[in-house]
């Protein structure tokens, strides 16, 4: 029986689909490490595909079973398109466009893409060490080519150089780069990949990413990549959609290869060849678990994870994935993106498991979406505990990511101020409308950094409330970078409330790390009470005290405490220095049987320690 079923009791019923899916993943493992000794070795095909020096020259192979005949062309024979073919080998290989491109470059007059041959032989000079960072993550999710104010596509020397101190100053240990991958279209967020072992050109050639990776590393911050696995662009000019003439070759045959709701192409990850691995955060692990892409399912019962609708081989294919990265860095982080909460994720494979260390805590920022259209005195406290501390793995909590902040949606600050972000963050600026948003900015990250999981996310720019959303250059907006960038000039005026709520955000991220209040598990909550709208709890032996009323202070309020200690305030939301009224001293607080007596304005959260 495996170690899952003995700390899951519940999930013992299932016990024959468990098995199932271990014998799935241990009969694949035997399939490809056949001849090999590791999983690092059967996933060096990059080392072999594609265009490779050799002492006498270049080699260049492809794989392309249904293929009758492949040619190379290019600027070596006057691009004549049948002057040099290739030689079929053995198992539908071919030697002599290419699928394992390490640079691609796009003709942006004619929208398609050609292949660079890039000679990377010299070893760049690292000076990194041998860097880790054994920190429970706080990630910073950034878009590379978005990271500048100008009105253009941004390197990744712009982001070494201009970014990461910034992330390095605001506390957060860990950078989630998206759109890393090759893909053709802009717009696409990075989600449409066509290039899948080549860095993407439009910011730098792969030099400039190396840089960008080591500069982090020596700022003490680990670089995680956004993969996308799940899917793959339709594109059959710059993509691998019929690469061989076939739908089948990498990908589901008829509409079981069609996504229904993202019009890309669904890989068969039962193939050996489909296999490629890279990267540390995995996108759509939902739509790849299951056959209906769990669209529009609610997941009520634990019978629906265990079900006809499940894709094992979607589940043998990251489990081997995360083997194959405890290979190659047996102290790497992979985090999924799963809002279903397949039981099992983050549990080892050897026990059962899928192998994640976390999964993203997708119903977070939609409970604060649906909060947002209610008023304030609806806001249920018991119901916002138990979506914040219900989890069944390691979870990566967040108000917010780059989902809500795309065209058509609205980043949290805007849903609290809309207009009045326009005309009303001047610091000497106090509206009704205004100081609400301001403080719910601060409280809803507080409270979800501090209760709501085991890691922390945050959207590049959203530390500081960046307003309006992202829209990427397209025909649809005349091709304007006017959303498409962020304008850290806000955040550098002084006169402007950003500067605030930054300098909140990173001093609540830095007392998470030296209270390391996330290396407990989960928080014991010592008080909650509906009606006054205040909540209290305990982690990293920190006192969290919130006060969501909208129109109730309360004076010598009895919050419940976990020592005999007098208590004393480290911070409030309502300090000045975080555009707050100052109203809260940072006083020490008493003891009184188990209890401190805190002053709670409305709208306000208090952080306090106890004293040695």
């Amino acid at each position: 029986m495996y170690h899952i079923l003995e700390t899951h009791p519940e999930l013992v019923p299932f016990a024959g689909d468990i098995n199932l899916r271990m014998d799935n993943y241990k009969n694949k493992l035997y399939q490809l490490l056949q001849g090999r000794t590791s999983l690092k070795d059967f996933a060096n095909a990059h080392e072999y595909y594609g265009f490779h020096q050799l002492p006498d020259g270049w080699v260049y192979r492809e794989w392309a079973p249904a293929a009758d005949q492949l040619y190379l062309t290019g600027e070596f024979n006057g691009w004549h398109w049948t002057d040099t073919p290739m030689n079929r080998i053995d198992n539908g290989n071919w030697e002599l466009l290419p699928l394992y491109t390490r640079r691609a470059v796009q003709d942006w007059q004619n929208g398609s893409w050609c292949c660079e041959v890039w000679d990377d032989l010299e070893p760049y000079p690292w000076t990194d060490g041998d860097f880790h960072c054994n920190e429970k993550p706080l990630i910073y999710e950034a878009h590379v080519g978005m990271c500048t104010e100008d009105s253009r596509i941004a390197t990744y020397r712009d982001f070494a150089d201009q970014v990461l101190p910034h992330v390095k100053d605001a506390g957060y240990n860990t950078i989630q780069l998206m759109a890393i991958m090759e893909h053709p279209f802009y717009g696409s967020f990075g989600y449409q990949v066509s290039n899948f072992f080549a860095a993407s050109s439009r910011f730098g050639y792969p030099e400039d990413l190396k840089y960008l990776v080591n500069k982090a590393h020596e700022m003490g911050i680990r670089v995680l990549l956004d993969v996308v696995h799940s899917h793959a662009v339709g594109n059959t000019l710059e993509g691998i959609n019929l690469f061989d003439g076939t739908s089948y070759q990498f990908f589901h045959d008829g509409a079981k290869g069609d996504h229904p709701a993202w019009g890309t192409k669904c890989f068969n990850y039962d193939k050996p060849e489909v296999i490629h691995f890279d990267g540390f955060r995995f996108d759509g692990v939902t739509s790849m678990l299951y056959h209906d892409h769990a669209l529009g399912t609610n997941f009520s019962n634990l019978g629906m994870y265990f079900t006809m609708n499940t894709d094992i081989e979607a589940v043998t294919y990251l489990q081997l994935a995360n083997e194959l990265i405890r290979q190659v860095n047996p102290r790497a982080l992979t985090v999924a993106e799963d809002m279903s909460g397949m039981p099992g994720m983050c549990e080892p494979v050897a026990d059962g498991g899928i192998g994640f260390d976390y999964r993203l805590g997708m119903g977070l920022p939609d409970m604060w979406i649906k909060l947002s259209k209610k008023k304030d005195e609806d806001w249920y406290l018991e119901d916002m505990w138990r979506e914040l501390t219900f989890r069944n793995a390691g979870t990566i909590a967040y108000v917010e990511s780059h989902d809500q902040a795309l065209v058509g949606d609205k980043t949290m600050i805007f849903r609290y101020a809309d207009a009045a972000m326009y005309t009303d963050m001047e610091k000497t600026c106090h509206t009704d409308v205004i100081d609400r948003a301001v403080a719910l900015h601060k409280m809803t990250r507080l409270l979800t950094l501090a209760a709501g999981g085991n890691g922390y996310l945050t959207f590049m720019g959203n530390e500081f409330g960046h307003p309006e959303w992202i829209d990427f250059p397209r025909p649809g907006n005349g091709n304007s970078f006017h959303y498409c960038r962020r304008q850290w000039s806000l955040l550098n005026n002084d006169a402007l409330k950003y500067q605030d709520l930054y300098a909140f955000d990173r001093d609540m991220i830095h007392a998470a790390k030296e209270y390391h209040i996330l290396d407990q598990d989960f928080p014991y909550l010592k008080w909650i009470h509906n009606s006054d709208h205040v909540i209290a709890f305990e982690r990293g032996g920190l006192l969290f005290a919130f006060n969501f009323s909208p129109i109730q202070s309360f004076v010598d309020y009895p919050i419940p405490v976990g020592t005999d200690k007098p208590y004393r305030v480290l911070f409030s939301s309502d300090d000045e220095c975080y555009n707050g009224f100052g109203r809260i001293r940072h006083d020490t607080h008493p003891n009184e049987d188990g209890h401190v007596k805190l002053y709670l304005p409305l709208r306000t959260a208090v952080v306090l320690a106890p004293e040695e």
